[in-house]
């Protein structure tokens, strides 16, 4: 046995020993191929491996180290240092060591020095020990009731730790049980290791099946492992959902939505709240879009629901059919024949949809009335005639059956310039248009009318909007932006920029002809003198001083005004702005004026307390205020007045026309129309309307133009600065010219010449009844009149002071001395 183990040693190499002596020959080295030791030898132990024997002349010792001797696995090989025979003392277990490496060294006796080194393995013999392993013991899935035949369900895998490629290590799996038992199903594994089945699942006959796989090698000695797969069945939908009954009025109010007229209850035999349960609902027959139905997550019922009003009119009743499904799919699955090989054969049947059909009355309401016309669009024209056709409006009332009385209303006027027939529709103009009024909006007025049913409580309304387009006219001068500016002197020429407006559009705007009139056109320019902006030009001629030019500003139509513009031209090196150094003059004056007039006025308060502690008790003055107008004293003495004599006085030949019209010029045509209020900023001037019948004749026949004329008049009046027209007046009034205080003293005094001298009492005459004031539906109401009711004096006015000497010196002259006279003014 020796003898065998030795010749299988083979000498591989020669592997030469590292002497720590220097310059030494080294000893040759052998390798030995191997040993085999079975694995799991039974023993007994210890047993001869083999022997290693060399020929030497000397005395050696044999020795090993390595693994199964002083490394792991230890104490499982020795040898005899004198023989060198090797032993095994213990098993070895392959799947841990499958060799094990040693070195073999024989050492002289003598002196210990190595004479022979070889390197050995010991090869570990495998046997069959270790059965297959699955990864898990249990496997555990889901799969759906529905799911087809030959699907794949779940995959099992095993190993084993013997030798790879062995009979020990090859494995077999096998289905060996399964439970319940099911004949419409049966369990099988592929060659892949997976799971799958034939036939059908039917969840309500099992929901869990447990398979048992095995496992096993195919050693000597064959070992197996078993593992446990489980399947859980999801319900499917193999049961169809059967509408079994309904619930509610199945009446609609129409015109309303958001209403359930109807439940719809649902039975099914699938799990709940699975997918295969829960239902989904559908409608067909509604074409109007009218119904919706939605599913109770809770109860599966139907819920249908009114989304679009219905119409009575149109229809009194709804026929709809409900239909009814589940969320999953529906599946059927039932087997025929079963084969031994392959897939067996299965048949399915396809679904019977529920359904229902139901009728939805419909109940009749009072509807509202409509416009088949809701929005219409006019053009009107700016500034037309009152009372001139607009448009006319027509609601109509749904309920055929039983209509109702219509009116119609003005619900949205902002300017209250329109009017509407409450029984027609019909609408009017009840005021002239005004393009420029804030509530116009890029020539467009807006105009609701309302349509009211009268019969019913409460009234159904509706409304139309007419969208009204007003054409412009060219009823808007052009106003300067500013009516004063600043111009520094120098010797050169130099100007300032301005800038007009005009409220119309084009073409009855801009650009503007600018033009000097007056006495100042010689110094004065434009250039340029067109635009909406231009230029003014001072002349070389013209110093530093305060200027007030007249300006004719014209439209692209020749439409134009007289204007002043306030020119302050001062040297701009001493103040940079000539307005302010002008301001600063005036409060500077303004504040030493305004002292001196309180020193003035405490003076006269020391002299008038003198004479009241000195004089006996005087009448106190009546308080008027202000006394250059007209002023109402109550007297409450009913008696005839005295009249008086008026002096020759001379007055102004111009004519003043008692009518309510009154003449002006526009553009050199004389026009007539009301007189009506005139806002203006106008300084130390009261200033009337005035007719320009003589004259404008008598300057006519001096041969001066329209305009010359209007300037002659312009300037005879003071002109007045920066005037702001109301907007009204300014439309229709641009020719209008101003009388000034003295005129109205002439105005006066003709009035004063009409009435009867003193030999001529006054006539009692009896009231006159006017034709409008039995008619109390069209009267004017008035605002009422308050008057004191405090007892008055009449001798409270012996003394009225100096301002009412003047009007008792026009009545009687005679009354006051020539030199009080003049001192009071009278001439």
């Amino acid at each position: 046995m020796a003898k065998m183990m030795f010749s299988c040693l083979v000498l591989v190499g020669m592997i030469c020993l590292c002497s720590t002596e220097p310059l030494k020959r080294h000893k040759r080295a052998w390798i030995i191929d191997s040993f085999d030791i079975v694995e799991e030898h039974p023993g007994p132990f210890p047993y001869e491996l083999g022997q290693i024997k060399l020929d030497r002349t000397y005395l050696v010792e044999f020795m090993l180290k390595g693994n199964g001797v002083d490394l792991d696995p230890k104490g499982v090989l020795s040898i005899d240092p004198l023989t060198g025979v090797i032993k095994v003392h213990k098993k070895v277990d392959y799947e841990q060591y499958s060799v094990l490496k040693l070195i073999f060294q024989a050492r002289n006796k003598s002196n210990l020095a190595i004479d022979t080194q070889l390197g050995m393995e010991v090869n570990i013999l495998d046997i069959n020990d270790n059965p297959p392993e699955f990864k898990r013991e249990v496997y555990d899935v889901t799969v759906n009731e529905a799911a087809k035949q030959g699907s794949f369900i779940v995959g099992v895998f095993a190993t084993d730790k013997d030798a790879p490629g062995t009979p020990n290590s090859t494995i077999d799996y096998k289905i060996i049980s399964v439970t319940p038992t099911n004949k419409n199903v049966e369990f099988y594994i592929q060659e892949s290791n997976a799971i799958s089945f034939k036939g059908c699942f039917d969840y309500e006959m099992a929901n869990k099946y447990y398979i048992t796989v095995e496992a096993k090698d195919r050693g000597v000695v064959k070992l197996s492992s078993t593992t446990t797969i489980i399947v859980n069945l999801q319900d499917g939908n193999n049961h169809l959902p059967v509408i079994t009954g309904q619930t509610g009025s199945a009446k609609v109010v129409e015109r309303t939505n958001g209403t359930s007229p109807l439940t719809i209850h649902t039975a099914d035999a699938d799990t709940r709240p699975t997918g295969a349960w829960r239902v989904r609902y559908s409608i067909q027959g509604d074409k109007g879009g009218h119904f919706a139905i939605h599913t109770d997550p809770d109860t599966n019922d139907g819920i249908l629901t009114v989304v679009k009003p219905l119409d009575y009119e149109e229809s009194t009743e709804q026929k709809l059919t409900i239909f009814v499904e589940n969320e999953e799919p529906y599946f059927s699955c039932e087997v025929k024949e079963r084969s031994t090989v392959g897939l067996w054969t299965v048949v399915t049947n396809p679904p019977n949809q529920s359904s229902r059909n139901i009728t939805i009355a419909v109940e009749d309401t009072n509807d509202p009335p409509f416009f088949p016309d809701p929005v219409r669009k006019v053009i009107l024209e700016e500034n037309g005639p009152v009372g001139v056709f607009v448009d006319k409006v027509t609601a109509v009332d749904p309920d055929t059956g039983r209509p109702h009385k219509l009116e119609y209303s003005i619900e949205q006027d902002p300017a209250g310039w329109f009017r509407v027939d409450k029984t027609t529709g019909e609408i009017f103009v009840k005021e002239s248009l005004d393009r420029e009024s804030i509530h116009v909006t890029n020539g467009t007025y807006i105009v609701t009318v309302l349509v009211t049913e009268k019969d019913e409580h409460p009234p159904m309304t509706s409304t139309a909007t007419i969208q009204i387009h007003i054409e412009d006219k060219n009823d808007n001068v052009p106003i300067l932006k500013e009516n004063i500016v600043s111009i520094c002197q120098s010797d050169e020429v130099s100007g300032a920029d301005i800038t007009a407006y005009d409220l119309d559009g084009d073409p009855y705007s801009g650009p503007f002809s600018f033009e000097i009139m007056g006495d100042h056109k010689e110094e004065w320019s434009f250039d340029p003198s067109h635009g909406y902006t231009v230029h003014l030009v001072k002349g070389k001629s013209v110093h530093a001083s305060l200027y007030t030019l007249i300006l004719k500003v014209s439209d692209k139509q020749g439409m134009f005004v007289l204007q002043n513009l306030s020119v302050a031209t001062c040297d701009c090196t001493v103040s940079p702005n000539c307005l302010m150094e002008r301001n600063t003059q005036q409060k500077a004056g303004s504040g030493l004026m305004g002292i001196t007039i309180l020193a003035a006025l405490m003076m006269f308060a020391c002299l008038l307390l003198s004479l009241t502690c000195s004089c006996g008790p005087v009448k106190s003055l009546v308080q008027v205020d202000n006394v250059l107008e007209d002023a109402l004293l109550p007297s409450n003495i009913e008696k005839l007045g005295t009249d008086c004599v008026v002096p020759t006085i001379l007055l102004k030949k111009a004519s003043v026309s008692q009518s309510k019209d009154a003449a002006f010029v526009i553009n050199g045509v004389q026009q007539t129309t009301d007189i009506q209020e005139v806002s203006s900023k106008v300084t130390g001037t009261h200033r009337l309307p005035v007719q320009m019948d003589e004259s404008w004749s008598r300057d006519r026949s001096q041969g001066y133009s329209s305009e010359t004329w209007m300037l002659k008049q312009y300037q005879s009046e003071n002109r007045y600065q920066g005037s702001t027209f109301s907007r009204r007046s300014l439309q229709r009034r641009q020719g209008n010219f101003f009388i000034s205080h003295s005129t109205l003293q002439s105005l006066l005094s003709q009035r004063l010449h009409s009435i009867q001298c003193p030999e001529n009492e006054l006539l009692d005459y009896e009231p006159q009844l006017y034709a409008n004031e039995d008619n109390s539906d069209n009267s004017v109401v008035l605002d009422p009149i308050d008057l004191p009711m405090d007892e008055f004096d009449p001798e409270l006015l012996s003394d009225l002071g100096p301002a009412f000497k003047n009007l008792a010196s026009i009545c009687n002259p005679g009354t006051l001395s020539k030199a009080e006279a003049m001192k009071n003014g009278i001439r």
